[in-house]
């Protein structure tokens, strides 16, 4: 994998870093330690059987455990997880669990306080590029009426009422 893009690849990453993006923490738990990462590609995929994808590059400190685990969770990050957000962006796994009210749900870590948290088991791995293609299928779900979204735009996690205005291209 190399990590210089072309001129296509260039202005692909350019455009996206401006598309609003929802902010997950996807956590798994593998060999009893704990993993997670901050990811913003993550799509709902059918409601029969209740499914989402979660694309998680290959060199993230996620990616092997989760491909060797049966299960994870994508928690949808809000407002109040900016702390999380925070400490997740941070590098090296050291700490990242060290903020926010983590619980243990169905063998993987689930914030407590998230916007909602999607528990799944890993029904589908596919590789493609840089990233694998983690099909989960649902088995338990949690949602906070109270919650507003946090949001990843422009290289930043932010109150997506914050994002700046730009004009032109």
């Amino acid at each position: 994998m190399s990590s210089t893009l072309d001129p296509t690849g260039t202005a692909f990453r350019n455009a996206m870093r401006h598309v609003a993006a929802t902010v997950y923490a996807v956590t798994t738990s593998h060999g009893g330690e704990r993993y997670g990462i901050l990811a913003t590609s993550v799509a709902s995929l059918s409601f029969d059987p209740p499914s989402l994808l979660a694309c998680i590059n290959r060199e993230a400190s996620l990616h092997d455990p989760l491909a060797e685990a049966e299960r994870f969770c994508v928690n949808v990050l809000g407002l109040g997880n900016r702390d999380v957000a925070e400490r997740f962006m941070q590098r090296g796994a050291a700490g990242r669990f060290d903020v926010g009210d983590w619980g243990d749900e169905h063998g993987v870590p689930v914030l407590r306080s998230a916007q909602s948290s999607l528990v799944c088991t890993v029904a589908d791995r596919h590789v493609f590029g840089t990233h694998t293609i983690f099909v989960g299928e649902l088995i338990a779900a949690s949602h906070r009426q109270d919650a507003k979204p946090l949001t990843y735009f422009d290289r930043h996690i932010v109150d997506i009422t914050e994002a700046p205005e730009r004009g032109g291209r």
